[in-house]
């Protein structure tokens, strides 16, 4: 897995100082008067924004996992299955958001994940520049990764604000992305099983 985009550091947090000096003249190219009273503050809250928002390149898979795997007999190919895990994302086209929801199974071969590090996988990978096809491989990538599952499927839903409020002014578009691994890619009935699970509700 690359991890060359990972640091202890966001690179956000070490370059405040200059991503505020770039608001402030970016609100100056847009006519705005920068010493008014509401803008004064302004650059400062931004680029604290912009920290919260891509803080997932600050870190990796190795630190968000943090040895949360444990060894447990899974027998006969059943599905661990993680739904409607939340996220918020940033379109690296527009630098605008996008969110939703991700959906997420695996079949253990020998271990299993704590429960709490799926969702942090999903975030750590969605608070970046992203664009939702590569999040989606990444997340089932980095699951097969750290527990040689036998099987991974990742669908992720995502309302982009790129859409809704520029280009094509379509509110409810609702777009889903599929990543499946290993047993999910040719086992009918098991795809089909991991469908089921989300349309129960």
């Amino acid at each position: 897995m690359n991890k060359a985009s990972s640091s202890d550091i966001n690179p956000i947090t070490q370059n405040q100082k200059e991503i505020k000096e770039l608001v402030h003249k970016l609100l100056g190219y847009l006519g705005e008067d920068v010493e008014r009273e509401g803008l004064l503050d302004t650059p400062k809250r931004v680029a604290k924004m912009y920290g919260e928002l891509l803080e997932g390149y600050s870190k990796n898979v190795n630190d968000v996992v943090n040895d949360a795997i444990f060894t447990v007999e899974y027998p006969n190919d059943e599905m661990v299955f993680v739904e409607s895990i939340e996220y918020n994302s940033m379109c690296e086209h527009h630098m605008l958001p996008f969110t939703g929801i991700a959906h997420v199974a695996y079949i253990p071969r020998e271990k299993v994940i704590g429960l709490s590090k799926i969702p942090r996988i999903v975030d750590m990978f969605s608070k970046r520049m992203q664009i939702q096809e590569r999040l989606t491989n990444q997340v089932a990538d980095a699951l097969v990764e750290v527990l040689d599952a036998k099987g991974v499927a990742v669908i992720i839903e995502g309302m982009h604000m790129c859409a809704s409020i520029r280009g094509v002014k379509k509110h409810k578009l609702n777009m889903k992305t599929t990543a499946f691994r290993g047993e999910f890619i040719n086992n009918r009935d098991l795809k089909a099983e991991f469908y089921d699970m989300i349309n129960r509700n």
